[in-house]
């Protein structure tokens, strides 16, 4: 079974930047849909922005223009680049990979934007 590990979370400040990345500890073949979670505390997990196979892209209104979702193409797995952070980007943050027959998550990685 393949597993996904988040990592590039932190603490930032406001208007500061971070970059995602995805791992897997297996084999990813052909995936149809990447895409980056998150989670904050009291609400529900909400899709922030995902990437297809033909590379055709989607946000959530509340990042778009500041946060950039890529394929990388190496390792099968989405990364996601984060400016302008605000402190309601605040939450943890999912990777989700999906092929045919199968759906990976990671555990999710703390993304704290705070002065």
């Amino acid at each position: 079974q393949v597993q996904l590990v988040e990592s590039g979370g932190g603490l930032v400040q406001p208007g500061g930047s971070l970059r995602l990345s995805c791992a897997a500890t297996g084999n990813i073949f052909s995936p149809h849909f990447m895409g980056w979670y998150r989670q904050a505390p009291g609400k529900e997990r909400e899709l922030v922005a995902y990437v297809y196979s033909d590379s055709r892209t989607n946000y959530a209104d509340s990042v778009k223009g500041r946060f950039t979702i890529a394929r990388d193409n190496a390792k099968n797995t989405p990364y996601l680049q984060m400016n302008s952070l605000k402190p309601e980007d605040t939450a943890v943050y999912y990777c989700n990979v999906r092929v045919t027959g199968g759906n990976y998550w990671g555990q999710g990685t703390q993304v704290t934007v705070s002065s």
